[in-house]
């Protein structure tokens, strides 16, 4: 790649020179004042050029010889002290890191001699709020899982686009809602309200100040997870890394979550899915971004927004959207959470109900604490959980919580908890 790169490089050189001769031919024939700026401008073109050339071939760089670095003691060490994050005190971690050394060499054996195997998922449902089916890796497994995507997930990450928010360092869910914000300044031009809301002669007690001009188009894809398909998905993987022996790995881990359709699907639950799912649709983020230019986007794993003044445009956007999901990756939108909204109404997102001068809890969020806090009561009362234990789950959803206006909501739910638990002395 270096050497191509090499070349095109001096391509563009070479058609700059070309560009500089026929400019100095003319000033030749045509001696005047203008032969130096004409000269300079020349050689500006020869150096553009040369970087454009120089720059597209990032785009193209592929990665060779990966594996030895993914089967290193080294990667997967530092793998182990990522997968047990958070869970130090869970009993698979403990026996895990009791023989780490040997299991790590073991591990690293079976990686080189390609005789790994992962061992059958964990399948249990949760209902918070929707129902999902998470497939849990073993714990060796998700060692395997990291030490991949220790190698691969900053070849793809460096080009992925800005607003894409989920599974990565640096960003979330706080800092996708932060964004939205500011590309609702920039939509509604500060807040400017749509024209049926500007009344001059009524009193500012009677004037939605939220009733701004714009508009979202608010989409989900259909069923993602089990719908990803794996030749697209190694397709586009290939693009960049050229490692067979990766291929083998990745391959391996998809296989093994089996589904009614072979070769589609991957388990909820685990890193690589998480970190899969993005690369999946980075390519429509970029062709959203690239091709149809669309400059107020953003993406949440399978959720995204994009916001404009003209509701026509995001209609014709969201047609093409659906024919470049289908055409391109087999996937759809869900036909009743793909919606064109006004900016004015307030848009949901990721838990949240965003205005132009605040933002509420979605009204789900806010029934659930309440459940959660009369399943805390009852265990409580049983002895199956401790006040210390209750104390740091509301101290985490108050966090949460805090992030939107609910001062009163907050209080209201700390009051409760003091009935409920008592208050600190």
């Amino acid at each position: 790649m270096v050497s191509v790169r090499k070349y095109l490089l001096v391509d563009g050189l070479l058609l700059g020179l070309l560009v500089r001769n026929d400019n100095n031919y003319n000033n030749r024939r045509n001696v005047n004042a203008n032969y130096q700026a004409s000269n300079r401008f020349g050689m500006t073109v020869a150096c553009i050029l040369g970087l454009i050339f120089f720059s597209s071939m990032n785009f193209m760089k592929f990665y060779r010889h990966l594996y030895s670095q993914l089967c290193s003691y080294e990667n997967l060490e530092l793998a182990f002290k990522k997968a047990r994050k958070r869970k130090t005190t869970k009993e698979y971690v403990i026996e895990f890191e009791i023989e780490l050394e040997n299991n790590l060499r073991q591990l690293k054996e079976e990686l080189e001699g390609f005789s790994y195997r992962p061992a059958p998922l964990t399948l249990f449902t949760i209902r918070d709020p929707k129902t999902r089916r998470i497939s849990a890796s073993q714990f060796r497994d998700r060692v395997v899982h990291h030490a991949l995507c220790n190698v691969i997930e900053p070849i793809f990450d460096r080009n992925f686009i800005y607003d894409s928010f989920a599974n990565r360092k640096g960003k979330g869910t706080h800092a996708a809602i932060l964004r939205f914000e500011a590309f609702l300044r920039k939509v509604t031009g500060n807040g400017r309200l749509a024209a049926e809301n500007q009344n001059l002669f009524a009193p500012p007690h009677e004037t939605d100040a939220n009733a701004v001009v714009g508009y979202a188009l608010k989409a989900d894809i259909r069923h993602y997870f089990d719908s990803v398909d794996h030749r697209i998905l190694l397709g586009i993987i290939r693009r960049r890394i050229r490692d067979p022996h990766v291929s083998w790995l990745i391959t391996l881990i998809l296989e093994h979550h089996k589904t009614s359709v072979p070769g589609k699907g991957m388990p909820l639950g685990n890193l690589t899915s998480q970190f899969f799912a993005n690369v999946y649709l980075d390519e429509l983020d970029q062709f959203v971004k690239h091709t149809l230019n669309a400059e107020y986007y953003i993406r949440y794993v399978d959720d995204f927004v994009i916001l404009h003044r003209d509701r026509g445009q995001l209609e014709r956007w969201r047609e093409e959207i659906a024919a470049f999901l289908h055409d391109r990756l087999e996937l759809g939108l869900h036909p009743e959470k793909s919606k064109i909204t006004p900016l004015g109404n307030g848009i949901t997102l990721l838990g949240f109900r965003v205005f132009y001068h605040y933002k509420l809890l979605k009204k789900s969020n806010t029934r659930r604490v309440w459940k959660r806090l009369e399943r805390f009561k009852k265990k409580y009362e049983k002895g199956e959980i401790s006040r210390k234990k209750v104390v740091k789950s509301l101290e985490g959803w108050l966090a949460y919580a805090g992030f939107a206006d609910s001062y009163n909501l907050r209080r209201r739910v700390a009051a409760r908890f003091n009935e409920f638990f008592g208050s600190q002395k």
